[in-house]
């Protein structure tokens, strides 16, 4: 089942909305976190109207959530003028999985226009090595994804530098908020580049703010993730990136603390 394939999966029961996600979607013991955020917020659009665009998203993924019917809480916290705070989270018998707080918000007048410069980037998608899937190693959702190097070690390489250029592109899907949500959460940390051997490396809190809110006409193209860690100690690190489209436009800024066990 592909990426929007599950998303369209997703239904009112009762006071909820549950969807299907099937076990190639998996990512160690729990879904892949970029589909969960990508279907509370889907949940979340239902309950507000669709033109409003998604300016931040805040994520914790509290618990694993697993694969088959995911079932979904949504409250509109507040609607203002401008901005409507929304909160959605996984439940199941085993409590809460994944919560997400986001923040929808019409364009205002404004003086102030600052735009990410394009970072130095050595290759092309096309010139780049491709991360090919490997059974019984790399998660499960990557057999829907393309992944290819930029710059940087790929995982468990033994790198010197904890930093990554990812070209992502998941083949066929329609460009949409929900698919950009996981391209977005699509990369390994650069940190496992440093390890020399396998260790396993969990998200905790995700914040993802968008800088575009027209997806109608983007191309489905490679879509560069420019990644780096900025601190780590103690099992925990934290990293930051931004998601760059084909014509070099700054998508979206992310922020990300994790666990590592390694």
């Amino acid at each position: 089942m592909r990426f929007n394939e599950v998303l369209d999966t997703l239904r009112a029961d009762g006071a909820f909305w549950v969807a299907d996600a099937p076990e190639s979607w998996g990512q160690g013991r729990t879904l892949f976190g970029g589909l969960q955020a990508a279907l509370l917020v889907a949940a979340m659009r239902e309950h507000i109207p669709r033109d409003i665009p998604l300016r931040s998203l805040q994520t914790t993924f509290v618990g694993p959530v697993m694969p088959g019917t995911v079932r979904i809480s949504v409250q509109v916290l507040r609607q203002g003028k401008s901005a409507i705070h929304v909160q959605a989270q996984t439940v199941s018998e085993q409590g809460i999985g994944c919560t997400a707080l986001a923040v929808f918000g019409r364009a205002r007048p404004s003086k102030i226009r600052i735009e990410p410069t394009y970072p130095v980037v050595r290759r092309g998608p096309e010139d780049s090595p491709t991360q090919r899937f490997v059974e019984g190693f790399s998660p499960q959702f990557l057999n829907y994804v393309e992944q290819r190097w930029a710059s940087g070690n790929m995982p468990f390489t033994g790198g010197t530098e904890a930093r990554t250029q990812i070209y992502v592109r998941y083949p066929g899907e329609a460009v949409t908020e929900s698919l950009l949500i996981a391209i977005a959460d699509t990369i390994p940390s650069p940190a496992i580049s440093l390890l020399k051997t396998f260790a396993a490396a969990s998200s905790m809190t995700w914040t993802l703010e968008f800088l575009i809110d027209d997806f109608s006409t983007l191309p489905d193209a490679h879509w560069l993730m420019d990644a780096e860690v900025t601190a780590a100690r103690d099992g925990y690190i934290y990293q930051t990136a931004t998601l760059w489209g084909a014509d070099q436009r700054a998508v979206a800024l992310s922020r990300q603390s994790a666990v590592v066990f390694g």
